[in-house]
């Protein structure tokens, strides 16, 4: 890449993905390929791996219930059996270094160290298909490679199995997923460019749904009554991929700006979380789930703080649901309540559908098939924005 630059004047954007298939390869924290990680190679990978697709069809990548046992959400189309051919089983000690959130946080602990964080990467998803289609939603998924295209035998069929390690993944594992969302100025490639060098991009499953995010230190309860978001937002604060900027007077908080609207096709929403991630003066990673928007008049509850179940409304028979539940768009502004000045930190928003029929249902409705035990038949689609990051004074 560094020569391709050099020799050409062009510019290179490397997107990492399958980091959940890398059996802890992804995102070293000591040494990376037997050489010790050093100033040289944060460089590198801050310079280039600007984003990372967190969702594909071979799982999704944000993290993992083993790592964020506290987040109900994490366990999520999970692929954590072992490597991409199945020849090395998973160690649960190899996860850490797999996810992106995870990553995002060893990230803050590394640029203490080295003074560069080389995982502030922002979040996109991709199809890693081969059929040459953009067929990635539940409804339309036209499979991964040309083996699980369409037919009444892909539900019972068989991806990878190693029966060296007994590795064996099915093809109703294979996820429709997913699509990367990019804000750019105009539909251009130079604007697309910029846009994803400076991480103004979200990831999504498969959904079409319109998310923005911003993070600053003037907004108001009454910012999210503004019928264009984006207005305010970067009148008041930066967007995804951003960072904030210094602090204007100490006892202030960050607020966050975060709106969604659901795909029009689609399902209505259930909530809007900002996930954060930081560094303590001790050194020790932390993060924390935040529901911030949320439908139906839902009320936490008062120990837990945990939000209730949206509910359900698929129909796994008939591959289909309603929209009598959810919300068509979600939108507020959050302040951080355990704001420290002195502790890095990211936050990124994640916005969850409603539950509908997993592509696997549509196949069962289509061929009057029987799934496998076990198949998973709905899904709960959502986005990943990329982080806003702090860094003290």
């Amino acid at each position: 890449m560094d020569a391709y630059e050099k020799k050409t004047g062009g510019s290179v954007l490397a997107i990492p993905h399958n980091g959940n298939l890398s059996n802890g390869l992804m995102f070293p924290v000591v040494e990376a390929f037997g050489k010790k990680l050093d100033r040289e190679y944060v460089e590198t990978r801050a310079r280039w791996e600007r984003l990372y697709e967190t969702t594909q069809t071979k799982g999704t990548g944000e993290s993992h219930p083993y790592l964020s046992p506290n987040d109900e959400l994490a366990d999520f189309e999970l692929w954590d059996k072992g490597n991409l051919d199945g020849s090395v089983a998973k160690k649960k000690e190899m996860l850490e270094f797999e996810y992106a959130r995870s990553a995002l946080k060893n990230g803050l602990k590394l640029e203490q160290q080295l003074g560069v964080n080389p995982y502030k990467f922002g979040l996109v998803s991709g199809s890693d298909a081969h059929t040459g289609l953009s067929a990635m939603e539940e409804d339309n998924f036209f499979g991964k490679t040309t083996p699980q295209e369409p037919s009444p035998e892909r539900l019972s069929a068989t991806f990878v199995n190693n029966p060296q390690t007994g590795v064996k993944i099915m093809d109703w594992e294979v996820g429709a997923s997913g699509y990367a969302a990019v804000w750019a100025t105009e539909n251009t490639r130079e604007a697309l460019w910029d846009a994803m060098q400076r991480k103004e991009t979200y990831a999504t499953t498969g959904p079409r749904m319109i998310v923005r995010f911003f993070g600053g230190w003037d907004f108001e309860a009454n910012d999210a009554q503004d019928r264009m978001p984006a207005r305010v937002g970067y009148a008041k604060g930066v967007p995804m991929g951003g960072d904030l900027p210094k602090q204007p007077a100490a006892g202030r908080a960050p607020s966050f700006l975060a709106a969604a609207l659901k795909d029009p096709i689609g399902a209505n929403l259930d909530r809007i979380q900002i996930v954060k991630g930081w560094l303590d003066a001790k050194g020790e990673l932390h993060e924390q789930v935040f529901d911030v928007a949320w439908s139906d008049n839902r009320k936490p509850d008062p120990k837990t703080g945990k939000l209730p179940s949206v509910g359900s409304t698929v129909d796994v028979a008939n591959a289909t649901w309603t929209n009598s539940i959810g919300a068509p768009e979600l939108i507020a502004v959050w302040k951080d309540p355990g704001f420290d000045p002195a502790q890095r930190a990211f936050y990124y928003a994640r916005v969850i559908e409603i539950p509908t029929p997993r592509w696997t249902a549509y196949d069962v409705k289509r061929y009057g098939n029987t799934p496998l035990p076990g198949t998973r038949m709905t899904i709960t689609e959502r986005a990943y924005t990329a982080p806003i990051w702090y860094t003290p004074n």
